[in-house]
């Protein structure tokens, strides 16, 4: 298939990770840094890095990365050694993921709503020798003492004009700004192997402690190949981060894919609906890969009917469903506005599927197609691929399929077969390639005998007026196995447990209209990376 109006780049097959053939892009970068180096070679003078009021080129933020990488040699950081990144949406993240790279160590991103017991652990199980964190967040950061390996932590300020709190005192830990200055420019770059870990992304946790997903250098440079061939995005793209960075989803579709077009990364410290329309005008943005709640909210704000919008042409989502309703009031808004839908993970380096510009209308119950060098098929539940059209769990077979879970060789074993990731979720494959996710394996209910997917009915919960959230879950029942609940969160006094009950009725199979309801007015429990917890559920039911 032909993505973006551009012809597919060569692809081959290769062989890595031991156990693996897959399809690879002929002509690509070898390394994460090489991605950063290549583009810093040909696009130099042009407008990199914007973040409040800071503003840098190519050229500016490869002098700041080879200050940092300096610095960090000299405290005796090298290849291998791991660079935690505890910092929220701020130039001080690219430059130094970038400077660890440099030196072909490992950056470990963790998101800032991870809290202290969270923090500790994943720096304890990664063995973290450094530790970049907001400054603002330094009543997290772990004592001295706590984690022997911690030999150096680094604060890092807001930059101006970003509206953040400022920031505490953190005198456990050195600032940012000293630090850069304390070391010389590196320039030189150490050799790593497309199979070495560029990157560990911890998985969200919801049944316990989280895995660390080891992102490989062969991983992120296809995927960021991936969003710029399927995409059609260019060095003239400007690209808004309006989700964290620490995420799979920022960290690639949005920092690495505009490090290999060469475009500019407009960096936001949170999502804030007003603040995200008046950067959107004010620095022509052409890019933005968010959530469709994100562009719910954004259309509810009155600045957004006014706004000049003429310069975004690409807006991806993912993560949930877009509703038709959304899709339709962005195109009478903005005709000009290509929406796409992607479909990815953290161990597939976000990118796995996504839909050709223009078919997001005429299959909106769909996550599009596999890109270039993805493979998926549906297999049933002794690992036997199902045929075009039945129902089974998505395994996910290419070169950006992480290697596996940093010191988890049971997860590992557990998860991969011979390089296919067994995803979890339960979708199809039409005959013409388009992928559909209707659950999670786990989250499937069994009524009976019936089966009902939670999203399909979360999903019409969601779309009554004045309710912000649900979710849904299996109430044992001694005789029919399960049954319906529902856990709503509303901002609306007229939703009520017997008006969502009759909002599905009219819209819903009986056996799936949910039979109880917990009606909240606060928000549903997340983890550290938003992600819903339906184990907490589960266990507030129980």
């Amino acid at each position: 298939m032909n993505w973006a109006g551009t012809q597919r780049p060569a692809v081959r097959m290769e062989a890595h990770y031991d156990d693996r053939v897959v399809r690879c892009f002929v002509d690509r970068p070898r390394s994460f840094h090489s991605l950063f180096a290549d583009t810093v070679a040909a696009h130099g003078e042009r407008e990199a890095l914007v973040c409040g009021g800071e503003r840098m080129s190519w050229r500016g933020l490869d002098d700041r990365v080879a200050q940092v990488a300096g610095a960090l040699a000299a405290r005796g950081v090298g290849k291998g050694d791991r660079v935690a990144l505890f910092l929220s949406n701020r130039p001080a993240f690219v430059i130094a993921l970038f400077a660890a790279q440099r030196l072909g160590a490992i950056a470990v991103p963790i998101g800032t709503r991870e809290q202290r017991a969270g923090l500790a652990w994943i720096l304890g199980h990664c063995a973290a020798r450094v530790l970049f964190h907001d400054a603002e967040l330094i009543d997290r950061v772990p004592d001295p003492g706590e984690l022997p390996n911690l030999e150096l932590k680094i604060a890092c300020a807001a930059p101006s004009g970003t509206g953040a709190e400022p920031a505490q005192a953190a005198t456990a830990s050195e600032s940012f700004d000293a630090f850069e200055q304390s070391g010389e420019r590196l320039r030189t770059v150490t050799q790593v192997a497309e199979e070495d870990t560029a990157v560990i992304l911890y998985t969200s946790g919801t049944t316990g402690r989280p895995k660390g997903a080891m992102l490989t250098h062969l991983g992120i440079v296809h995927s960021s190949l991936h969003f710029v061939h399927c995409m059609g995005l260019t060095h003239e793209d400007r690209s808004l981060l309006a989700v964290p960075a620490s995420h799979v989803t920022g960290l690639i579709a949005n920092v690495s894919s505009l490090v290999a077009c060469g475009g500019a990364l407009i960096m936001m410290p949170s999502f804030k609906a007003a603040e995200f329309i008046a950067l959107m005008a004010g620095e022509r943005i052409t890019h933005t890969l968010i959530v469709p709640a994100m562009y719910s909210l954004a259309l509810l704000q009155p600045a957004f009917a006014d706004a000049d919008l003429s310069a975004w042409r690409l807006g991806g989502f993912g993560g949930a469903p877009m509703p038709v309703t959304t899709i339709d009031a962005l195109a009478e808004r903005l005709p000009g506005l290509t929406l796409v839908n992607a479909y990815g993970a953290t161990e597939t380096t976000s990118p796995t599927t996504m839909m050709p510009p223009g078919l997001t209308r005429d299959h909106a119950d769909s996550v599009g197609v596999p890109m270039p060098c993805v493979d998926v098929i549906v297999v049933d539940d002794v690992g036997c691929e199902l045929p075009r059209g039945e129902t089974g769990e998505l395994w996910i077979s290419g070169p950006m399929v992480v290697r596996g879970y940093w010191e988890d060789e049971a997860a590992t074993a557990r998860e991969f077969t011979a390089g296919w990731w067994h995803s979890g979720d339960l979708g199809s494959i039409d005959a013409d390639g388009f992928v559909r996710i209707f659950d999670r394996k786990k989250d499937m209910l069994n009524r009976g005998g019936y089966k009902i997917f939670s999203v399909e009915v979360e999903n019409l919960i969601v779309a009554m007026p004045g309710v912000v959230e649900a979710a849904v879950i299996g109430r044992p029942c001694p005789v029919l196995g399960e049954r319906v609940h529902a856990f709503v969160h509303a901002d609306d006094p007229s939703v009520t447990v017997e008006s969502i009950r009759n909002w599905c009725s009219e819209r819903l199979a009986d056996y799936k209209v949910p039979e109880t309801v917990t009606l909240s007015a606060e928000p549903l429990p997340r983890n550290a990376n938003g992600k819903l917890l339906k184990r907490v559920l589960r266990e507030t039911l129980a």
